[in-house]
């Protein structure tokens, strides 16, 4: 392949270029590679709906066979991209091929952090693909007891799908509750209660650092504190970071993600979007990498409109969602655990409220508990300061 673009992952990501592409009236040639051999899918249902059996592979897909067929875009799937030489603009896969684009846009999304010894052992999973997905699902069965690794959004999430298939889950970190780090004491408290009386075990407070095992399969999370928490599944999902090891001696910047300029231009002709990008946000004035799937799909869309020259920088207001029984946690701009919070609507104790969060007397962020509307509407003056920065 020559010429035209070159998407590099599958992903909701890679798949929101291309379209953007075609809707701005793009008709070169576009090709997508991907290191999985699955259409494009997406990913926030794979710990909910794919994990707890209420969807079926096939309904995580972004999109029909037919969609994509309309899209004229060759995608090249199970071929993972292994070297990118930047100045030629040239991507070279496991299995050989020398791919060369006009622009070439880098959407490898994350890889799961491990523990020490994961690697080889039965009954240890991470979650971030459809085959994650269903070999953990596999794995789950009444009265196995099962330990989630990881208290941020995506082990509450797990360990809130598991406890609701019926299986025995604790959920361990060194947060003194799920999030707490990011929502504060009053938002982890709620999100702490609401796991502990659905029968989520909480063992909090203390970092897992390791697994114990016997005759090659888990038995149990190693605590910090030397305590073992028996498990016959064990769940490691205390973050990911950028899949980038690939582009070493690139020519590419690689800095906790792919860094970019407010073009999420990474270099002439090479851009970066979704979960991998790290770009200059000019409302902030600060490099900015977020991991949530409404970012994939707008800084795509900001990436193809880059890339047939529209040079407009991306300023996005930070968003994304949880949903972990039946609370909807809606969350808009930036958090923090030191901010000053203050409730705006709704109720705590109700289950329905919207709390803002202030540093140095600016609203800095918004959560949305089962009030999503409300939590939208009290964004405005985070996208004003925002749009103010960026002028």
């Amino acid at each position: 392949m020559t010429g035209g673009v070159l998407v590099v992952g599958a992903s909701a990501a890679g798949l929101a270029t291309v379209e953007a592409l075609r809707r701005k009236g793009y008709d070169g040639r576009v090709t997508v590679l991907g290191a999985e051999a699955h259409l494009p899918y997406d990913r926030p249902p794979l710990s909910k709906q794919v994990l707890g059996g209420s969807w079926t592979p096939e309904q995580a897909r972004l999109r029909t066979p037919a969609a994509l067929s309309a899209l004229d875009t060759e995608f090249v799937l199970g071929d993972p991209a292994v070297r990118l030489d930047a100045r030629a603009r040239t991507v070279h896969t496991a299995a050989g091929r020398a791919l060369t684009a006009d622009a070439v846009v880098l959407a490898t999304g994350l890889r799961p952090r491990t523990l020490p010894g994961q690697d080889g052992l039965a009954g240890v999973h991470v979650l971030r693909t459809l085959d994650d997905a269903l070999g953990l699902r596999a794995d789950l069965a009444p009265g196995k007891r099962v330990v989630v690794v990881g208290d941020g959004v995506l082990g509450a999430e797990i360990a809130a799908t598991v406890c609701a298939a019926g299986v025995p889950v604790t959920l361990a970190g060194p947060q003194f509750a799920p999030l707490a780090y990011q929502f504060g004491s009053l938002a982890a408290g709620l999100l702490a209660e609401l796991h502990a009386a659905r029968g989520v075990e909480l063992r909090l407070g203390s970092a897992v650092t390791g697994l114990a095992a016997e005759d090659g399969r888990v038995a149990g999370a190693r605590l910090a504190s030397g305590e073992v928490l028996p498990a016959d599944v064990v769940v490691v999902a205390f973050g990911a970071a950028p899949a980038t090891e690939w582009l070493a001696g690139s020519g590419v910047l690689c800095d906790n993600g792919v860094v970019c300029d407010s073009r999420c231009r990474a270099a002439d002709g090479i851009y970066a979007a979704g979960d991998v990008a790290r770009w200059h946000h000019e409302g902030l004035d600060a490099l900015l990498r977020l991991e949530n799937r409404t970012n994939a799909t707008e800084q795509a869309v900001a990436v193809a409109g880059n890339i047939l020259g529209e040079d407009r920088p991306y300023t996005p207001v930070p968003y994304f969602w949880t949903h972990q029984f039946d609370a909807r946690i809606h969350v808009h701009g930036t958090l923090s655990a030191d901010a000053e919070l203050s409730i705006v609507e709704g109720d705590p104790g109700a289950g329905r409220f919207v709390a803002q969060y202030r540093r140095g007397g600016a609203v800095t962020g918004v959560l949305g508990w089962n009030m999503p509307k409300q939590a939208r509407l009290r964004r405005q003056d985070i996208a004003s300061r925002v749009c103010r920065g960026a002028s």
